[in-house]
């Protein structure tokens, strides 16, 4: 190799280009070598990143992959079947779900068209089917539902209820037309039986002798049958939309307003009233009435039999005007003696009860009155009270004394009432005036009361003494009180009167009792009993009393 030394000035410099010609083929080198990792730095970000997302698509698609497969399990398991076609192509139906394979199809020969929709709609429901469509398409309608009968593969007959919606693109064109079949069958079997129970049951109802009403929770009549129409002579039309209230007398509707609560938290009821018919005639009425509920135990109505009870008011009235003849029918005054006497029962016969006995079929005994209270009130009470006083009288023409006639008496009607719960109470009372002598039974009666005006003094006349009918083998016990002077007033009554209650609960009691017979001590014996009935009724505003009312008042003169 030739020395630095040796060469020529044109040999240096021709190395030196050379020199700086590979010098700068280096730089370009690694300047393009530079470049290359940058490239490669850049296409290795863009790999790791669409990794990344292929990665994630695919976790993105196994998750829809698996979503849509559990998605398939429940279709294929749901009563719902779907479906989507699209509109204005005569081949249309571009999904069906699975499922369709409980009426014997498939999917694929729907869809290829090997069997036709059409054709799996019954024969006889088809025109309704297609014609319904049309309808719907003309009238723009965007959901609506049909329910037809289909055939199975097999040849059963489907009910089925189809519910279809359409579907607009951006513009608002149809596109589509998707929904979802369900198998109705047992509904529309269950639906059968119970359109034929009702027409039966309303059939029954319509054609039932008593009325019928039905009410709604907001106490509005909904309906009612053609013997209600009739009772009341209104047209059905004219009844439904009312309340039970609108057609009710004045006294029964401050009844049902005053009562409302206490009637509607029972289950079934049963209670009396009056209706006021369209030719303004007052119709008795007997209501048997119960709540209806849903499954869930709330309200939804009422429903009401009402029996027409003219005919038995008649008769009851009947037997009350007996019932009443067999009452002292006036006041007596006589010997000292002036008296006045009142019953009136809370029905159209009481089971109240009271006498006077003398005159010549009571020989050797002194004036007698007899108040009884037979336990309940009705037609059974009524004639257990006659049964009674004609028993009392008989007895009371024989001889023997109170206690004798009240023992002997508790032993028969013991015989005749121990099976039936009934029983009855009894005051029996004479007096002397002669000696000034009281006497008096009492047989689990409300005792006696005597006023003395002079002393303003009250005082009850007490004795330990059972019921009659309770036991036959009590033996009852004859009181006495001397001392009779004149102005003292007696009053025999009946529980019926201080237990009774006015419009806000309160009772009428025995101080308020007193305190009328106080403020007439002076009065006769009749305005005296005429002054405590009216305060009673003013008392109760109009209520009807629950119990029958008896009073006797008797004033020494």
């Amino acid at each position: 190799m030739t020395s630095d030394d040796t060469k020529s000035k044109e040999e240096l410099l021709q190395e030196l280009n050379s020199l700086r010609q590979k010098a700068a083929e280096t730089e370009g080198l690694r300047s393009r070598l530079g470049k290359i990792e940058n490239l490669y730095g850049e296409l290795e970000r863009k790999f790791e990143k669409q990794s990344r997302e292929y990665a994630q698509e695919r976790s993105e698609r196994d998750r829809t992959e698996e979503m849509l497969r559990m998605a398939n399990v429940i279709i294929d398991k749901s009563p719902v079947i779907l479906f989507r076609r699209l509109t204005g192509v005569e081949s249309n139906l571009i999904y069906f779900s699975r499922n369709i394979a409980r009426f014997g199809y498939t999917t694929d020969g729907l869809l290829e068209g090997t069997v036709d929709y059409k054709d799996i709609v019954h024969p006889d429901d088809l025109a309704r089917f297609e014609q319904e469509i049309r309808d719907y398409a003309e009238k723009d309608v965007e959901e609506y539902t049909q329910i037809y009968r289909i055939l199975t593969k097999s040849g059963q007959v489907r009910w089925i209820e189809d519910q279809t919606s359409v579907v607009r693109d951006a513009n608002g064109i149809k596109t589509h037309t998707q929904g979802v079949i369900v198998d109705i069958t047992e509904r529309k079997a269950s639906e059968d039986q119970l359109r034929k129970s009702e027409e039966k049951y309303r059939r029954i109802v319509e054609t039932a002798g008593e009325g019928f009403v039905l009410i709604d929770k907001d106490l509005n009549i909904t309906d009612t049958n053609q013997a209600c129409c009739k009772m009341l002579g209104y047209s059905r039309d004219e009844i439904i939309g009312r309340r039970p209230s609108d057609l009710a007398a004045d006294e029964f509707r401050q009844f049902l307003q005053i009562k409302r609560e206490e009637i509607l938290s029972t289950e079934y009821r049963k209670f009396e009233g009056v209706l006021a018919a369209k030719d303004g005639r007052f119709v008795p009425i007997l209501v048997h009435a119960n709540t209806l509920t849903d499954d869930r135990g709330a309200v939804i109505g009422h429903v009401g039999f009402v029996t027409d009870m003219t005919e038995h008011k008649k008769a009851l009235e009947l037997a009350g005007e007996v019932q009443k003849s067999l009452l002292p029918q006036k006041n007596l005054r006589f010997n000292g003696l002036d008296i006045a006497g009142r019953s009136i029962p809370c029905e159209e016969i009481g089971g109240d009860y009271f006498d006077y006995l003398l005159g010549e079929e009571y020989p050797d005994r002194p004036f007698s009155v007899v108040v009884g209270d037979i336990a309940g009130h009705g037609v059974d009470a009524a004639l257990l009270m006659t049964s009674a006083r004609a028993f009392l009288r008989m007895r009371s023409s024989q001889p023997g004394n109170i206690s004798q006639i009240v023992n002997e008496m508790n032993r028969h009607l013991t015989r005749d009432v121990l099976d039936t719960g009934r029983f009855m109470t009894l005051l029996y009372m004479t007096i002397d005036t002669d000696n000034g002598h009281l006497r008096w039974v009492r047989a689990g009666h409300d005792p006696a009361i005597v006023y003395d005006p002079v002393q303003d003094k009250f005082e009850e006349l007490k004795g330990v003494g059972l019921a009659l009918g309770l036991d036959a083998k009590f033996t009852y016990e004859e009181n006495v009180k001397t001392e009779l002077t004149s102005g003292q007033i007696i009053a025999i009554g009946t529980d019926g009167i201080w237990e009774s209650f006015n419009r806000d609960g309160e009772m009428y009691g025995k101080e308020r009792f007193h305190s009328i017979i106080r403020k007439n001590a002076n009065a006769e014996a009749n305005d005296i009993l005429n002054a405590i009935y009216s305060d009673l009724d003013s008392f109760r505003s109009g209520l009807k009393p629950d119990d029958d009312i008896t009073l006797v008042v008797i004033r020494i003169t």
